[in-house]
């Protein structure tokens, strides 16, 4: 009975007050102020920086001299073929490649899924995350996409981002600063300048402005290497993103590597290009091979050799289409001249009929 009387003062006590009536018109007249959490600058959600496991510095990512973006093979359906992709990457490490770029342009990035996008880059974390640096293209032309992507790669262990900046839909200069100033503080991040495709130029002004973040490791720059020795020239790391510019941006010019298409084919000759010291002669023998791979859009060249050299099925997302017979012939002939025992796969390098190709329009 004592404990019944006890709670019911508990009750009488715990009763809500209504406000009177004269209470309720002051507040409805008080001045609205927006949530304080909707005014932080860099409030993200639900991945903070300093929160993401896996952590790796900018320090550690501007150190790599080699590194792959790296192709996503398929199945027949369209879906990912990661025994293929592991064999890849396993290939890649055993060659001395540093690091991967996964879901890049070369590796489809555009025609993937965020779902995906992410899966593939956790895959690769979980399985080579140890062996090799892992740099998730989380980049967008919307800042809110770039961010949530951003988020969720970090979460899953990359150890650095790629940012494109906004193509098709461009901003100005200050929207730029913006844009990467939205994304560099969750981890070590890669700028990529490739006007051919996004329609502009990430001018050096907004580099200088974007470089005051520790995160910034450097650029993947393709404007050439004019541009490279103007930002090695003051501190700023940079990758050459041409493969034919790369030997001179390397060891003319201050780049500190290259982010390679050529190295899914010949990881171990671009390796030595990288870190053997000037050699022109090996640059010359690889030149055909990379005017071949460029001759049309990446990836469709690499799409078509890898296929013709067993090494991932003839699968083609479209809107991508191999390249004709008499291009396939031509590459059967450089990889003769360059050694097929320099190429990934063990495999016989064949043309390739146009009916062994499947192009996959839904997936």
């Amino acid at each position: 009975m004592a404990a019944l009387k006890s709670c019911t003062v508990c009750l009488r006590e715990s009763t809500l007050r209504l406000p009177r009536h004269n209470d309720g018109y002051r507040r409805r007249s008080a001045k609205w102020r927006s949530p304080r959490a909707a005014i932080i600058p860099n409030f993200h959600l639900p991945m903070r920086s300093f929160e993401v496991k896996n952590r790796t510095s900018a320090e550690d990512i501007k150190s790599l001299r080699l590194i792959t973006a790296i192709k996503t093979p398929y199945l027949p359906d369209g879906r990912f073929d990661l025994e293929a992709y592991d064999d890849l990457v396993n290939m890649q490490i055993t060659n001395g490649a540093e690091g991967v770029i996964v879901g890049g342009t070369t590796g489809e990035g555009q025609l993937m899924s965020w779902d995906e996008h992410i899966m593939l880059i956790g895959h690769t974390v979980n399985c080579f995350g140890g062996s090799i640096k892992v740099i998730g293209n989380t980049g967008s032309n919307s800042t809110r996409e770039a961010i949530h992507a951003s988020e969720q790669g970090f979460a899953v262990g990359m150890h650095a981002a790629l940012h494109i900046n906004p193509y098709y839909g461009k901003t100005s200069l200050e929207g730029l600063v913006s844009h990467f100033d939205s994304v560099i503080s969750m981890g070590p991040t890669i700028i990529y300048n490739v006007p051919s495709r996004t329609g502009q130029d990430i001018p050096p002004r907004v580099i200088h402005t974007v470089a005051q973040s520790a995160n910034l490791a450097g650029v993947k720059e393709c404007v050439g290497n004019d541009r490279v020795e103007q930002y090695t020239e003051q501190g700023i790391v940079v990758w050459s993103g041409n493969d034919d510019q790369c030997h001179d941006s390397r060891w003319n010019h201050g780049a500190t590597g290259v982010i390679s298409v050529t190295s899914n084919l010949v990881p171990g000759l671009m390796r030595d290009l990288m870190f053997g010291g000037k050699n022109p002669s090996l640059n010359s023998k690889l030149l055909p091979l990379m005017d071949w791979l460029f001759q049309e859009p990446n990836p469709i060249g690499l799409n078509t050799a890898l296929a013709q050299l067993g090494v991932v099925r003839p699968v083609f997302r479209l809107p991508y289409v191999p390249l004709p017979l008499k291009k396939r012939v031509e590459f059967v002939n450089i990889v003769k001249a360059i050694g097929r025992e320099n190429f990934v796969g063990e495999k016989e390098v064949q043309v390739l009929d146009d009916d062994d190709f499947v192009l996959v329009s839904r997936y």
